[in-house]
């Protein structure tokens, strides 16, 4: 585990803690049958987790001695509560969250009698912190192809325990699922993808309760939890026709695009990709350089109206130095190049999350899962199986 070891007396397992319970006439004698000095009777709870470096990553359990319990309540040192349930012998208590590592938390019960006992203990602080980051960003409006993407600082391996944590609601119950791959920078990531393509105005929230949750491996403890939200926004989608260099972006399944244009050069590496790619980002000017993609020292230009495809350097862009091949060849160096005005224009009317369905024979293969938003090019019962929980 990734927390430091515990001394011995964290080791010893649980604590039994004896308590005076302020209780009323009639409360349950303690295991011992003693009573206080003032002839009230007394009683124990034990709590599984104890002292300054308890083991994280586990439920707090609270048992009664004698009696029932009515309530406990476990607050963190930020004023936190882990919520839980009472057996239904009254005896123990669960919490239904696990206690995250260096956190203090003071115990409260309850009994049947109105008594009351106290505990405190402390988790081990973590060796190791794993963080992640969420995309789309908190109250985006996206295109219906717009996958949950969260990619994570740290390798993780109890991809279950993990998943498991992952609450995913949708504004009209879409059915999707979640599916692990390696990052194109090769950290883990796990992404959500409806069945098919959200609907326009469908609103997702993602509650992301890891507090306390293992990696697992070397990975590290998470140690708060992550929520966001979007919204998705029109239902637009791009068809990009390699064999007949053209582009064309449709709403609401009405076409209010038909542009010609010039992708890449078939035959090596200066191929397009064919498949569904997502937007994922909407980058304006900026500079492109093929070493940056591994094309040796072929250009360096400022590219305008500038639409990310992939990770690997595909984009949709204006490219007027290719004039005479749009609408009739494809001689780019891997991306859907267009005029400045036709490339303005479909830049205006695209959203983030927008789908790019490229077809076609002058293709160079499929975009990977991994290279940008990839999830669309596996059919649904091939998505499924890349789920921890299946």
């Amino acid at each position: 585990m990734r927390v430091r070891p515990a001394g011995v007396a964290a080791t010893a397992g649980a604590v039994a803690l004896t308590v005076a319970l302020a209780g009323c006439s009639g409360a349950s004698a303690s295991e011992d049958g003693r009573s206080d000095d003032k002839g009230k009777p007394r009683t124990s709870i034990t709590v599984n987790l104890r002292g300054t470096q308890a083991r994280a990553g586990e439920p707090v359990r609270v048992t009664l001695a004698a009696g029932k319990l009515q309530q406990v309540t476990v607050t963190d040192s930020k004023g936190g509560k882990l919520d839980g349930k009472v057996a239904a012998d009254g005896r123990s208590w669960t919490s239904s969250r696990k206690a995250a590592p260096g956190t203090a938390y003071a115990v409260e019960a309850r009994d049947d009698a109105g008594g009351t006992a106290t505990a405190q203990f402390t988790t081990a602080a973590p060796e190791k912190v794993n963080k992640l980051a969420l995309v789309p960003g908190k109250n985006a409006t996206v295109g219906i192809a717009q996958p949950l993407s969260i990619v994570f600082d740290h390798e993780v391996t109890n991809k279950a325990e993990v998943e498991g944590h992952l609450k995913v609601v949708t504004s009209d119950n879409t059915q999707g699922s979640w599916g692990w791959m390696e990052d194109w920078s090769g950290r883990s990531r796990v992404d959500w993808r409806p069945k098919d393509y959200f609907k326009p105005g469908t609103r997702v929230t993602l509650d992301a309760e890891l507090n306390g949750v293992d990696s697992g491996g070397d990975g590290g403890w998470f140690v708060r939890d992550y929520t966001t939200g979007f919204t998705v926004g029109r239902q637009q989608v791009v068809k990009v026709d390699l064999d007949n260099h053209r582009l064309k972006l449709f709403r609401d399944g009405t076409q209010i695009k038909d542009v010609p244009m010039s992708a890449g050069t078939p035959g090596g590496e200066k191929g397009s990709w064919r498949g569904t790619a997502v937007l994922m980002s909407k980058e304006g000017t900026i500079n492109m350089r093929s070493e940056t993609v591994g094309l040796g020292d072929a250009y360096d230009k400022m590219v305008d109206s500038s639409m990310r495809l992939t990770w690997s350097g595909m984009y949709a862009h204006a490219a007027p130095w290719n004039a005479a091949y749009f609408g009739n060849a494809n001689r780019s160096s891997g991306c859907v190049g267009m005029s400045d005005a036709d490339a303005a224009a479909v830049y205006g009317e695209v959203q983030v999350g927008d789908p790019f369905e490229i077809t076609g024979g002058d293709a160079k293969g499929t975009i990977a899962l991994n290279n940008g938003y990839g999830a669309w090019n596996l059919d649904w019962a091939e998505w499924q199986k890349k789920s921890a929980l299946r």
